[in-house]
């Protein structure tokens, strides 16, 4: 048996995400009161990437714990608790890339199969991808779900909206003409090396190497086997853990 240790949350942890939370004394309805080991329970799953059923018994019936992630991830609560911890930032530098995340040929079965529109196929097989736009330590800010084929750039303006950065750093991949603007329309400093078929455009190349917090970032993600690999038919399950996981960066240690 895996040791708790290694997959449950903190006091100082549960103490941040506690008021986050349904179930609280001034909801209505029935009381969080078995929050903790719920939560706890469903890291377990996010960590191991193991199955439901295999689920230990300290954290109550795998099928309760199941259903209840279900309803969490198809209200958008784990969403929500993310996009709350996130107003604490405090950096100004936004960075922006993609990863793919290879499919488990169980996540294109059922109802919700080929036409999930967060699960594309390839002649790599099946994938989805993670846009994702982190501040410059490395910490997930905006998330959004596509097919694995779609190009990195078709989500950038979605990724940077509303968002006031001096900076914003990205791979040549995100190289046009208009992201450039409208980053500059922002009053930011677009780093952004140019591709070798556009015009010549100068760039901060000393500042463009603090980019690898991004990659860093995904790495740290996918340690979480359930982030690394797709099991979940509903892109709102698939959400739902990338949205706790990425809490977890923003967690006192």
């Amino acid at each position: 048996m895996s040791r708790p240790s290694r997959y449950e949350l903190t006091d100082h942890q549960w103490e941040r995400l506690e008021g986050l939370l349904p179930g609280k004394p001034s909801d209505p309805g029935r009381s969080g009161v078995d929050n903790r080991a719920f939560v706890n329970g469903v890291l377990w799953v996010l960590r191991s990437g193991a199955r439901w059923s295999d689920l230990p018994e300290r954290y109550g019936k795998y099928k309760t714990v199941h259903k209840r992630f279900t309803r969490w991830a198809a209200a958008g609560v784990w969403e929500r608790v993310f996009a709350v911890l996130v107003k604490d930032r405090g950096n100004q530098d936004l960075l922006i890339d993609s990863t793919i995340v290879r499919a488990h040929q169980q996540a294109a079965t059922g109802k919700e199969g080929p036409r999930n529109p967060a699960l594309g196929r390839s002649r790599g097989g099946l994938s989805t991808k993670i846009h994702m736009v982190s501040d410059g330590h490395g910490r997930p800010l905006r998330l959004i779900l596509t097919p694995g084929q779609v190009n990195d750039i078709t989500q950038a303006p979605a990724l940077l909206k509303d968002f006031k950065p001096t900076h914003v750093l990205a791979d040549k991949g995100y190289d046009s003409r208009a992201l450039v603007a409208q980053i500059e329309a922002f009053g930011a400093q677009a780093v952004i090396p140019p591709r070798s078929c556009q015009q010549p455009r100068p760039f901060d190349a000393k500042l463009y190497r603090a980019r690898n917090a991004i990659e860093r970032c995904f790495g740290r993600l996918k340690q979480f086997r359930r982030i690394a690999t797709r099991y979940d038919r509903k892109a709102a399950n698939f959400m739902a853990f990338l949205c706790l996981a990425s809490s977890r960066a923003w967690l006192p240690p």
